[in-house]
């Protein structure tokens, strides 16, 4: 017996990934096309992961949700498979990891914004480390995928249908594990923890009601999204170092790890709806979007 259904798990993927699906591009088009929103510092990484979560919204989780009710039919070509295996895990943890990047830039920009106050600063500071993320998360994964100097191995029955031989290399595979998932979730852990600290500290100690109503928005932008990641990541993190690390098993881990690791599809899918209820101009859309929506509803016609 399926201790989680695979018809279970389509219906739940389903009715979170076509709202999160409309919201990603809603979000998306206010943040690009409002000069304000699209200028402002801390925005930019909150896009860059937005579109990164709309791509796997369009590839991958339509993949997976055919997959689900059709996977001992579905036949998978070898370079399908590799393309695949690509997207689900390069844009996973290109997600991650740009934003722990995030938390960290969020100290810059609220308690050194110094650092960022000039063209010259702001290139250094704020771009080139988004730029070399991004271009070190592609170039290591297309390496790994599409270019190892092994054989990769086809896994048919899998949802990935595809495993990276290169991941046979002990070190490689804990380079892997260790600096593109656990560093990244501790940083978030760790940063948003202090961003909490460090902003009732400059509250209440120092007495800058300004300096915090000027970036409130950034703070709880921030702890809200790092709130998501923490809630779902560090458990599967904490769960997956028990069981593959340290070999402890039981069928309470083995249970909890499988749905913990379905569960770590949803953080791209509800990214967009934490962005959208975290961006005060995004709650006021919402609220005049209801407004009307119930103005018009109380419309009565007249003779």
């Amino acid at each position: 017996m399926e201790i989680l259904p695979e018809m279970a798990k389509f219906w739940v993927l389903l009715s979170v990934f076509v709202p999160s699906l409309l919201c990603s591009i809603f979000v998306l088009y206010h943040l690009l096309f409002n000069r304000v929103l699209r200028h402002a510092l801390h925005n930019h990484v909150i896009t860059v992961l937005l579109i990164i979560g709309l791509i796997d919204e369009l590839t991958f989780y339509p993949w997976m949700l055919y997959y689900l009710p059709w996977q001992n039919a579905w036949q998978r070509s070898y370079m399908f498979c590799l393309l695949l295996g690509f997207i689900d895990w390069s844009l996973y943890i290109a997600h991650t990891m740009i934003f722990a990047w995030a938390m960290i830039e969020r100290h810059i920009l609220i308690f050194h914004n110094s650092w960022v106050s000039t063209r010259k600063k702001r290139l250094f500071v704020h771009y080139f480390p988004l730029i070399f993320l991004l271009l070190y998360w592609f170039v290591f994964y297309f390496v790994v995928y599409f270019f190892p100097p092994c054989d990769n191995r086809l896994r048919p029955t899998s949802l990935v249908c595809i495993y990276p031989c290169l991941y046979d290399n002990y070190t490689l595979s804990m380079w892997d594990f260790v600096a593109h998932q656990i560093v990244p979730i501790v940083i978030i852990t760790v940063f948003s923890s202090a961003l909490i600290l460090r902003t009732l500290q400059h509250k209440y100690r120092m007495r800058r009601a300004i300096h915090w109503r000027k970036h409130r928005k950034m703070v709880s932008q921030a702890l809200s999204i790092a709130f998501l990641y923490v809630v779902i990541l560090l458990p599967y993190t904490i769960v997956y170092i028990t069981r593959n690390i340290y070999s402890v098993s039981n069928y309470f881990i083995n249970v909890f790890y499988i749905y913990i690791n379905f569960f770590t599809y949803f953080v791209i899918l509800l990214y967009p709806f934490v962005c959208a209820l975290s961006l005060p101009e995004m709650q006021i859309k919402f609220k005049r979007m209801l407004q009307l929506k119930w103005q018009t509803a109380r419309v009565i016609p007249t003779t």
